[in-house]
């Protein structure tokens, strides 16, 4: 192998470890994001934004353009006094972000991830708390300053959000029965070999492909 060749393949496995620590560096921060929307932390979700004018955040209720309108939204209109956990105990804004998918731009300085979103809310309100259930599927934009990745543009494309104790679907469209293996109704679809028991309460635990990290058994 030539001096040229051994270079070369240096500086494509340079660009392999930096491509690897930036995923790893914006799943950090997409979780990081997640948690702090659990209890509405507004000054610490604001600080997850770039600087940039084009930073946005793209929900249900429309399009907030630059940090002071996204701090804006997450102060929940009052923008002197953010909302304290301490001052609404009952608040909670759980949002999982579950099964990223990020993909950082050959020249490392911006990326892009899709995530789902899936968890609980609980609204203050007159005469009590009101819970819902949610879901949907973040698009991200990340952009590197400073050598400290950020988020860009942040799009939540929610699925449904439902009362706790209803459903997302239309109460006269839904039908409320136990179905039980429904693809059974299909003769060309019966398995060849017998069903596994796996539901509650059956006790089962579908077998592990991997030993214990820490014991090996």
């Amino acid at each position: 192998m030539t001096v040229e060749e051994l270079e070369a393949k240096v500086k494509m496995l340079e660009n392999k470890v930096r491509t690897l620590e930036d995923i790893e560096a914006i799943k950090k921060l997409q979780r990081a994001y997640g948690y702090y929307l659990e209890h509405w932390m507004a000054e610490d979700l604001i600080d997850l934004f770039s600087d940039s004018p084009e930073a946005s955040l793209r929900i249900a209720a429309g399009e907030y353009r630059g940090k002071d309108s996204i701090l804006r939204f997450f102060r929940h209109g009052n923008e002197n006094t953010p909302m304290k956990k301490e001052d609404n105990p009952e608040f909670l804004h759980q949002v999982m972000q579950l099964s990223g998918i990020v993909n950082v731009a050959p020249d490392g300085k911006t990326a892009k991830g899709r995530w789902y979103g899936f968890g609980a809310n609980a609204f203050p309100v007159p005469g009590g708390v009101n819970p819902g259930w949610m879901n949907g599927v973040y698009e991200v934009e990340y952009t590197k300053e400073n050598n400290i990745w950020k988020l860009l543009k942040v799009r939540w494309c929610m699925t449904f959000h439902a009362p706790w104790a209803l459903s997302f679907v239309d109460p006269k469209e839904r039908v409320d029965e136990f179905m039980n293996r429904p693809y059974e109704r299909a003769a060309a679809l019966r398995p060849t070999g017998a069903p596994e028991e796996t539901q509650y309460p059956s006790g089962f635990i579908c077998p592990f492909h991997f030993q214990n990290p820490v014991t090996g058994k």
